[in-house]
């Protein structure tokens, strides 16, 4: 069984179980959404690549479904900024594999691991670093692998190369679900990490601007939506 199969139906595990509802609550997200879209994932690389010329395809599973994702997370992002991060980091993402697939062993056998996993770690941890928050790590995890396929085809088609290229499918599958992922995980962790470390500044009386460059968008508004309530209740007290 692929390893994006296995990862896809632990995930759906932890939506089903209510572990991942914090995550999906702050991507905008609802549980039974997200059941439906890694279901739609695994059954659409099932189905026949949709055609886009002669030597590139796309793949349902693959690339379509977590594509239509991105997008909706793109138009529900509620700030410009966060758009703008979301396509930088996604070209940072793909451009990193697009040249890691250039420059490592395409053999499975050169690697003591399998090469498009370490696409996706490369693609998952970029998107953590430079998309700043959860919506914009899982957008650009997603594009970053999509558009280093797209690139590599259309090369093929420049330099007259034989071969297809299937956009997330084979192994590319295996790559963009290890790639958002990783970005969604490590965004996750790090940004409860850094409420955390937030929330003992506030009890020092530090209001969350003084400290706000270390934390994501989605982080600051958490904060702010904390002040908030907490304004309220003292109102209601007095």
């Amino acid at each position: 069984m692929p390893l994006a199969y296995i990862i896809l139906s632990i995930t759906g595990l932890f939506v089903l179980f209510g572990f991942a509802h914090r995550v999906l609550d702050r991507m905008k997200m609802t549980d039974t959404w997200a059941l439906i879209i890694i279901m739609g994932m695994i059954v659409g690389t099932f189905l026949p690549d949709i055609p886009l010329g002669k030597k590139i395809s796309i793949n349902i599973g693959g690339a379509v479904i977590p594509a239509a994702v991105a997008v909706y997370l793109f138009i529900r992002a509620e700030r410009g900024v966060e758009r703008i991060n979301a396509i930088v980091s996604s070209i940072l993402a793909g451009t990193a594999v697009y040249l890691a697939g250039k420059l490592l062993p395409s053999e499975p056998e050169a690697m003591f691991i399998e090469p498009n996993y370490v696409y996706g770690i490369i693609s998952g941890l970029i998107a953590y670093l430079f998309g700043k928050s959860r919506r914009c790590a899982f957008i650009a995890g997603v594009m970053g692998v999509i558009l280093s396929d797209l690139a590599e085809g259309i090369t093929n088609i420049i330099l007259a190369r034989p071969g297809t290229i299937s956009v997330g499918g084979a192994g590319a599958f295996d790559t963009v679900v290890i790639s958002m992922i990783v970005a969604v995980f490590f965004s996750e962790i790090l940004g409860e990490t850094r409420e955390k470390i937030q929330g003992g500044t506030s009890k020092k009386g530090t209001e969350p601007h003084l400290t706000s460059s270390l934390l994501s968008e989605d982080d600051i508004e958490a904060i702010r939506e904390k002040y908030r309530k907490k304004d309220s209740d003292d109102s209601d007290e007095k």
